[in-house]
Formats: C-alpha cells, sequence, structure tokens
C-alpha cells in the first residue's frame, strides 16, 4: 500500500493573476488624482474613503486599459472558455481612496461581470491589504482546521494579497475580495475595474501572454 500512487484531477480551480506593469503608474496615478480631486464631500468618519466617477474612456489611459482587457480575455481563454468572438469592455473603472483604519467589505461583481481587478497605485506601509476568499461555501462551512494559515494550500479559506504601486491583479467576478483596514496614515490608493464582454465577429485574437 505504501507504494500506491494516487492519480488526480484538479477541479474547478480558482486562480489569482498578478504581474508588474510601472510603465502604465505615472499615467494611470494621474488620472485617478483628478479623478478623486473631483470629490469635493468630507471623509465619513465611519467610512473614511473616497472613490470616484468612471475613468476607463480618460484618453490618457487607453494603453493601460487596452492592455488590460486583453490580457483579461487571454486569461478567459486560457481557462477554457469561448471569447472567439468576443470583445472584453469595462463596465466600470473607478478609483478608491482609503484613509486611515477604511477597509472594504467582503464582495463579489455581478450583473454579467466577468473579470474584475485593481492597479495599485500608493501602498504605505501598514496599510491595506488584499484578501480573496474560497468561493465554495460548502468546503468554508464543512472545512476542518488548516495545520499551517500562513501558507497558501488547498485548505486555505482565504489569502492575503500585499500590494505594490504598478501591479496589476486580475480574477472571475466571482471571486469573493475584501480589503483589510488601513493602519497608515497615509492614503492607500487604487483602481479598481470590473470587465464584462461583448459579441466582436470581427475579433482577431490579440494575444497577451497570461501570466
Amino acid at each position: 500500500m505504501s507504494d500506491d500512487i494516487l492519480e488526480n484531477t484538479i477541479c474547478f480551480p480558482t486562480i489569482v493573476y498578478s504581474i508588474k506593469k510601472p510603465e502604465f503608474l505615472d499615467a494611470v496615478r494621474k488620472s485617478a488624482n483628478k479623478a478623486l480631486s473631483e470629490i469635493t464631500h468630507e471623509l465619513n468618519e465611519i467610512y473614511p474613503v473616497k472613490m470616484s466617477g468612471d475613468i476607463s474612456q480618460d484618453p490618457s489611459i487607453q494603453d493601460f486599459c487596452a492592455y488590460t482587457a486583453v490580457t483579461a480575455l487571454n486569461i478567459l481563454r486560457e481557462q477554457g472558455y469561448d471569447v472567439k468572438t468576443k470583445a472584453a469592455f469595462f463596465t466600470e473603472m473607478w478609483c478608491q481612496e482609503h484613509h486611515k483604519f477604511s477597509q472594504m467589505d467582503q464582495h463579489i461583481h455581478h450583473n454579467g461581470v466577468q473579470m474584475v481587478g485593481f492597479y495599485f497605485l500608493d501602498t504605505p506601509e501598514g496599510s491595506c491589504a488584499a484578501t480573496f476568499h474560497d468561493p465554495r461555501a460548502g468546503k468554508t462551512q464543512l472545512g476542518i482546521s488548516e495545520d499551517d494559515m500562513s501558507n497558501v494550500t488547498y485548505a486555505s479559506n482565504a489569502f492575503h494579497f500585499r500590494p505594490e504601486p504598478g501591479v496589476l491583479v486580475l480574477t472571475n467576478a466571482w471571486l469573493p475580495h475584501s480589503f483589510t483596514k488601513n493602519g497608515s496614515t497615509e492614503p492607500f490608493r487604487f483602481v479598481h475595474f470590473n470587465i464584462s464582454l461583448t459579441e466582436n465577429p470581427d475579433a482577431q485574437g490579440c494575444q497577451v501572454e497570461v501570466i
């Protein structure tokens, strides 16, 4: 029995993709700062966060938008979805500025959204971490204790992703995510976006290597 080798099939994987893209940082940061500067209301004591309007149509960040949309489409293709005649587009892209003690509660995105993501702009020491949660309610409810919560394993119910400026993160829209509290006196800033698909019979299958 000790020599038995079990065959295994990995079913229903959950993947978070990330890549460093600092070449977009200056342009996206300027666009975000401009959008945030247009917010005139004072910070709420309970929810000390600013959220801008949509910036996906800003001409100054269209290189970033094009790269991100094509990468999202290629991720879906790599995952096995039939996207040969599809095009990806942003349903929304907005900036978030979290001040001290601000956080984001766990949530998902729906209404036809396929991919979600973040592009991190300013991540001071002690500020927020992105948290991704196991989407399988049954596994979370019935699972036994993890052996070592510092490792990401099949037993994990969640894991923290430590943001860095210029890092782009994408994942499927059904994956629950949240942000821990900002413990820094400096604001934590990022761009959050949702991507949907539309029919595009003339799609040329532009390729970006999936990370």
